[in-house]
């Protein structure tokens, strides 16, 4: 269970229940911790936590959930910014050739990862709606020096991409702070192409989180109250037409939440049979 003891950069922010911009807030938080990892200061902990630890002091959040080796040491400055929840490049199962997108690149270190792995005939894409972020992560990638990579500046929610033009989604952490779930993850859907695959790394919210913590931005802004359950995770998935869904929770990190891999597939070109996605339509997602 983590440890709760304390709030860091989440700690200013509205009381719970007030009205505020979610998407102005989670992207002033971001412009922040750019800011302070470009300077060198201390953030006080990843602007995504409530706590880096857990109880027994074991890392939920950031850079050490990374087990790099030879081929990925060019990310160095950019793992080290990392603020995510898991390591969604290490069941991507990227190939040489691909094309990557990444939603909410950040500092770049899944995309610099990436980029690694699907080499020079492939290219990764990270998108950001943060200046600061973008500006961090072309840095870390000219000193990575690789030429394979994009940066795009644009929403989850409209992904500034054509259609079927992607072989592989990836995230880390950041659907959950997304007002419009069910467009992100339709989006995501669209610019795949045909026997496409995501796989992304979020927080699982546990059927019984309360809502008190819903109502709470700062919350919101940590990752937590804005996190689906696994349900609704599988229906949006599969409103989104994709199949082959599963979703693994892999280490708590709130006592009312999980981090968990997440992976899923688009048809090919022949479809999917209805029975593939009926299962969890019912269900109704959250805004």
């Amino acid at each position: 269970m983590a440890d709760l003891s304390e709030n860091r950069c989440c700690a200013a922010g509205p009381e719970p229940g007030e009205r505020t911009d979610v998407r102005a807030m989670v992207r002033d938080r971001y412009a922040a911790a750019a800011r302070s990892l470009a300077t060198g200061e201390s953030s006080g902990g990843a602007c995504c936590t409530l706590s880096n630890r857990d109880a027994s002091g074991a890392e939920v959040f950031g850079a050490t959930l990374y087990e790099t080796d030879a081929a990925d040491a060019r990310a160095g400055e950019a793992l080290a910014a990392s603020l995510g929840c898991g390591v969604p490049t290490a069941v991507a199962d990227l190939h040489m050739g691909e094309t990557v997108l990444d939603l909410g690149s950040g500092a770049g270190a899944d995309v610099l990862i990436s980029a690694r792995r699907v080499g020079s005939t492939g290219r990764v894409i990270g998108l950001d709606m943060t200046d600061e972020m973008l500006d961090l992560a072309r840095a870390n990638s000219a000193r990575a020096g690789l030429t394979n990579v994009r940066w795009l500046k644009g929403f989850m929610e409209d992904i500034p991409l054509p259609g079927a033009s992607v072989d592989v989604v990836i995230s880390n952490c950041v659907i959950n702070l997304a007002v419009d779930k069910r467009r992100v993850l339709a989006e995501a859907a669209r610019v795949l192409r045909p026997g496409g695959r995501l796989a992304v790394s979020d927080v699982i919210a546990d059927p019984e989180l309360d809502e008190a913590t819903r109502a709470d931005m700062r919350q919101w802004t940590g990752c937590i109250a804005g996190a689906l359950t696994e349900i609704e995770f599988r229906a949006g998935l599969a409103a989104a037409g994709l199949v082959d869904i599963e979703i693994r929770v892999t280490h708590r990190v709130h006592a009312s939440a999980g981090s968990a891999i997440i992976r899923a597939r688009k048809p090919d070109a022949a479809g999917a049979t209805p029975e593939n996605r009926d299962g969890d339509r019912a269900v109704r997602l959250p805004a």
